[in-house]
């Protein structure tokens, strides 16, 4: 069998409790390194210390974590001062912060994740197996469940559906090859090509292994209330987020908004039940939640559970679904025709 390849993941992140210790946790086996680059960008600073760093218990435990369970000395936190920035806040929109854990990283992948998304321990052992063997893969982008409220709630919708649920996470890497930008993740190897031009893992041969990212994003409404916060202000994505306190107020928190479910809230969404398996440490972590050993608000789901067991609500879930290979067909067809509009323009002028 060959040997694994050295994996160094990078992780940013800000106000990541509960989920930081769980998270390296389940990394920590797989890992060459595990480089954190904690703290806000200056979009972020209505949800950070004035100083720049996070709100809850992330520094400490960070630090914690590298005292009591990093053996190996696996674990690499950069902070924004470790940069030269004084103020504490990093530069830019996490184009920096990625830079910065990619510059420290020594593996043969760089495997990006975020403090809430996880893979069971089997998916990563399969794609370790196939990473390990010739030709080299060059990129991977997984397809991705987005849990909601609790852990048998699932969304869906038309801009998940359009791409939106698939995440660019890993990369090969070494000497020469460099981070180029964060939205999307992209890395460059050391000709200047896009790795995903290469030998790339898109999100459906990866999803024929059976192998999908978890993403815990609208678990807890602490996530929901930062990342509302965050993405109203932060101007990302032609302003894609701008509504997401109405989002959180009537679709989120309440549920008057149905079928706009997802924080993205002009688009259509649905809730959907979840049956799959999570990973060994998400369950830890809502144990101990329950348990009262973790405190953490969770969302009550007397609403969504009426919901979907509302005949009503499963009829236009599958209106929807069925509703939305037509829409987007229509779109692009208004975008193709629109394009060629505009280059007869151009000639004529």
């Amino acid at each position: 069998m060959s040997r694994k390849p050295l994996v160094s993941f990078g992780m940013i992140v800000l106000n990541g409790m509960p989920f930081l210790p769980y998270n390296l946790r389940a990394l920590y086996p797989y890992a060459h390194q595990i480089i954190v680059v904690e703290g806000a960008a200056a979009g972020a600073a209505g949800i950070a210390t004035k100083d720049g760093h996070s709100r809850d218990a992330t520094l400490a435990e960070l630090r914690r974590f590298a005292r009591d369970e990093d053996p190996d000395g696996k674990l690499v936190l950069v902070t924004a001062e470790d940069e030269g920035h004084a103020d504490g806040f990093w530069p830019g929109e996490k184009d920096e912060q990625s830079r910065a854990y990619a510059v420290r990283a020594t593996g043969e992948y760089l495997w990006q994740v975020d403090v809430d998304e996880f893979y069971m321990p089997d998916d990563i052992e399969t794609l370790l197996e196939r990473l390990a063997a010739p030709p080299h893969v060059q990129a991977v982008t997984f397809p991705t469940v987005t849990l909601w409220g609790g852990l048998d709630y699932r969304v869906d919708g038309w801009y998940l559906r359009r791409g939106a649920s698939d995440y660019h996470r890993l990369f090969r890497w070494g000497p020469g090859y460099s981070y180029s930008a964060h939205r999307p993740p992209t890395v460059l190897d050391p000709a200047g090509r896009d790795t995903r031009s290469l030998l790339w893992l898109d999100p459906r041969a990866v999803g024929r292994k059976a192998i999908i990212m978890r993403h815990y994003s609208l678990l807890f409404p602490s996530q929901v209330r930062d990342k509302a916060e965050y993405y109203a202000k932060c101007g990302l994505w032609g302003g894609r987020f701008a509504e997401t306190s109405r989002w959180m107020a009537d679709s989120y928190f309440t549920l008057r908004r149905p079928y706009h479910v997802h924080n993205v809230y002009q688009h259509l969404s649905w809730l959907e039940r979840y049956r799959g398996p999570h990973p060994p440490q998400v369950l830890q972590m809502m144990a101990d939640i329950e348990a009262g050993r973790v405190a953490e608000e969770l969302r009550p789901m007397d609403d969504a559970e009426r919901l979907l067991r509302s005949p009503k609500y499963a009829v236009g879930r599958e209106v929807l679904r069925l509703a939305e290979p037509v829409d987007d067909l229509y779109w692009r067809y208004r975008r193709r025709l629109g394009s060629r509009v505009r280059r007869v323009v151009r000639r004529s002028a």
